[in-house]
């Protein structure tokens, strides 16, 4: 069972230092993220006065245990299966006190700010014990100041903004591997492991896609390493074809992509016409299934390597069995994080017993989880810890099983 709604529209935000700072990638560096969280605090105080009072617990949560999910758009349909089918499981089982777990949907799409909204909506007026996200890092920052005024959990399951966790917010966690470890495995594996001499980056303009970029650029330049050959896709947005010919005139060993899955598809595409087998790495946010068909995500296979670690075989199996016998189809990267995601806040809600916003924080920062993902397990400032092997991919998933 679960509930979703169209989402409500809010003003723009005002243009100025605010909006500096998010599109232009926090230039300002530290600084530039404690005015965001600054700016971000003051606009959702205005959003929670509205909503009465504060409420450090879900008050009387009567006979379901709902846990919110905020999704990107509403195209993004494996994120809710893959949350959906993990809360179906536990259902099975019972919930606290025997009481049923239901998933309340909520969309962001809509002008900025709806996040914020929307979040609220799910603490408020759902009483959610928990939230959780599938979503870009703009909108990741959103709900996190929402979860910290009032207290509640938030399990990030896509976005990998090193940012989020640099506030040292007790009430958020990330289930997948930040920008920065991210990073740390690229680096090691090309640099280190394969030492490829001649290297292109290739970057967006985008925020996640600018944040990978320069979590990427950093460990380069802290090595001493001479900088790699760089392009930014948004000078030959157009012009593909051509920026796949610069590409293999430079004679590059491998390919470093930091874009948007579509933006990723095109080039690799052009570059694949040129030369068959490009060594091609990226972050994990490529392979998102619910930006890309499956069939688009097959030219990626045997050629784009991301981070992602060991993903057990046995469990995997099962739940790629399961997820298409419920949904039709084959879960991607975004429905695996999903269902993980899902899986520990309800492990951590069972640990925690009743509804507790404290005792469900602590039930997850103490948590063992040992997902379709891989072992989870959290830092102090809520980050997944762990080995984040490269592997390459297969079918829009890392080739780990």
């Amino acid at each position: 069972m679960y509930m979703s709604s169209i989402p409500e529209t809010t003003p723009c935000p005002p243009v100025g230092i605010f909006h500096f700072c998010f599109i232009n990638k926090s230039p300002l560096g530290d600084l530039g993220v404690k005015m965001l969280h600054i700016c971000l605090t003051i606009i959702l105080l205005g959003f929670i006065i509205t909503q009465n009072a504060v409420s450090q617990n879900p008050g009387n949560p009567g006979t379901t245990v709902k846990i919110g999910l905020l999704v990107q758009d509403s195209s993004y349909r494996s994120a809710i299966h893959g949350a959906e089918l993990a809360l179906l499981e536990a259902n099975e089982k019972g919930g606290p006190d025997g009481r049923k777990f239901g998933l309340a949907v909520r969309s962001m799409e809509g002008p900025w700010g709806t996040g914020s909204k929307q979040a609220v909506d799910l603490i408020f007026n759902e009483k959610v014990w928990a939230l959780m996200g599938l979503h870009d890092g703009r909108n990741a920052h959103l709900v996190e100041q929402a979860a910290t005024k009032s207290q509640v959990v938030f399990l990030s399951a896509w976005s990998a903004d090193p940012t989020l966790s640099q506030a040292f917010v007790p009430w958020f966690f990330n289930c997948v591997p930040n920008d920065n470890q991210q990073a740390a495995s690229l680096y090691k594996e090309i640099y280190e492991i394969r030492k490829y001499r001649n290297i292109v980056v290739v970057h967006g303009n985008d925020y996640d896609s600018g944040k990978s970029y320069v979590s990427f650029m950093n460990f380069v330049k802290k090595s001493g390493k001479p900088d790699p050959l760089q392009f930014n896709l948004e000078d030959d947005v157009q012009k593909t074809g051509i920026l796949a010919e610069k590409i293999t005139e430079s004679g590059a060993d491998c390919i470093v992509l930091f874009c948007t899955p579509r933006a990723s598809l095109e080039l690799i595409r052009q570059i694949q016409k040129i030369k068959t087998e490009p060594q091609v790495f990226g972050p994990l946010s490529i392979l998102n299934e619910n930006e890309l068909l499956a069939q688009e995500l097959k030219f990626f296979d045997n050629i784009l390597s991301v981070p992602s670690g060991e993903w057990p075989e046995a469990e995997n199996r099962k739940f790629r069995q399961e997820f298409k016998k419920k949904y039709g189809y084959e879960p991607g990267a975004t429905a695996s994080y999903s269902y993980d995601a899902m899986r520990i806040l309800i492990e951590a809600v069972r640990l925690a017993g009743r509804s507790d916003y404290e005792l469900i924080q602590k039930s997850l920062k103490n948590i063992h989880f040992n997902g379709v993902t891989g072992p989870v397990r959290f830092d102090e400032k809520g980050n997944r810890m762990g080995k984040f092997e490269i592997k390459k991919t297969r079918n829009g998933v890392p080739i780990t099983f």
